[in-house]
């Protein structure tokens, strides 16, 4: 099963995007239908808002007077969080119950407006934001749903902003254009990344992408990195003792493959983070069972077929395990060692296609490095905390 979550500002048309995904096969669960659901007439949702907020938020049939409530919530953040603490355990409990109930093949698509707000990208494989221009949608809410412009524009300001939003997803999503064109990006999405991303945790299938190429460093890469991380951490839990971006993607400024690497620690090594990592869309690689100087380790790949990223899970006293952490950080520091290692890396990328000839190739200058990266952190009283 693969789980996407689906948000974006208000007005933004997340509902259109659903609907194209839900044509595609998608099992769409509509946080917003939910949380209609679970404060109908009758329900304990509905009684405890009447008990925080009074019986002003009800109409005269009992029912929630929904235009009431946000003239209260909208305008005021404490107001807007007693109701979200209401509400949203409830949304969970029937979202799971929904989920529950898809089969396991299913592309999950879960539509949660305030998903940045409340801090749940971790939850999802992938996060899709839908993202519309906010007079648009300014535009849109004053003539669909017959708000005044102010109303509207304090809708917009209670969300989360753009940079926000960009923080937590993975997938940017413009449905500023005409409906053909978003249509055709949402197609495009489920045909290139969601639907063979499903059948990869599935089939517990790594990707195999061929022989990447060094490229420029990439700004978007610690971000990219830390919404991996995330993922990384709710799968592990306590079992690992630490989770780190590692690697030449984690050195601002160096030149690098576009491949994430991650480093998980624990304390024995076995196969109980196999089925774990597994489900949050890191199968097992059958093969990378041990670094160069034969010390075991597991190798997770990650099954999206758009984002190449490695795990390496290793033991608390593989020597690795602090080699690749102290690497990048002496890296980060000293930038003639930077620079150094960026040439001896654009010198061997091409001269070796596949990456194990040319991670061998490389072992000559880490010898010597790992030498000068340890005095670095013996003059400097690095650790690896």
């Amino acid at each position: 099963m693969l789980r996407v979550g689906l948000t974006g500002g208000i007005g933004s048309g997340k509902s259109t995007v659903a609907g194209r995904l839900a044509g595609h096969g998608a099992v769409v669960v509509d946080s917003d239908r939910v949380a209609r659901e679970v404060v109908e007439p009758g329900t304990p949702g509905l009684a405890a808002v009447v008990a925080e907020f009074g019986p002003g938020v009800l109409t005269g049939d009992g029912a929630l007077d929904r235009p009431a409530l946000a003239k209260i919530v909208f305008s005021d953040d404490a107001a807007r969080q007693r109701l979200n603490a209401l509400v949203h355990p409830l949304v969970r409990e029937r979202a799971a119950e929904l989920v529950a109930e898809a089969p396991a093949d299913a592309i999950v698509v879960h539509d949660v407006p305030l998903l940045v707000e409340n801090g749940m990208g971790a939850l999802y494989h992938l996060v899709v934001i839908v993202d519309t221009p906010v007079d648009e949608r300014v535009r849109r809410l004053v003539t669909s749903r017959g708000l005044t412009e102010s109303d509207a524009r304090a809708r917009v300001a209670a969300q989360a902003d753009d940079d926000a939003r960009r923080a937590v997803g993975d997938i940017w999503l413009s449905n500023a254009g005409t409906p053909a064109g978003t249509n055709a990006a949402v197609d495009a999405l489920w045909t290139t990344r969601l639907a063979p991303y499903e059948e990869n945790i599935r089939l517990r299938r790594h990707v195999d992408r061929g022989a990447p190429r060094i490229v420029d460093y990439d700004l978007t890469w610690p971000l990219q990195a830390e919404r991996l991380l995330e993922r990384l951490r709710l799968a592990v839990g306590p079992r690992a003792i630490r989770v780190d971006h590692v690697g030449s993607t984690s050195v601002p400024g160096l030149a690098a493959k576009d491949v994430l690497d991650f480093q998980v620690v624990v304390p024995t090594l076995d196969d109980s983070l196999d089925e774990p990592l597994a489900a949050a869309g890191f199968p097992r690689h059958p093969e990378f069972v041990s670094d160069s100087s034969g010390f075991p380790k597991r190798t997770h790949v990650a099954a999206d077929p758009l984002r190449w990223a490695n795990v390496h899970v290793r033991t608390r006293d593989s020597p690795f395990a602090r080699h690749t952490l102290l690497f990048p950080a002496w890296l980060r520091a000293d930038d003639a060692a930077r620079a150094e290692y960026q040439e001896v890396k654009r010198g061997l990328a091409g001269d070796f296609a596949a990456i194990p000839e040319y991670a061998q190739a490389k072992e000559p200058w880490f010898d010597q490095a790992i030498q000068r990266a340890q005095a670095w952190a013996d003059a400097t009283g690095w650790r690896a905390g």
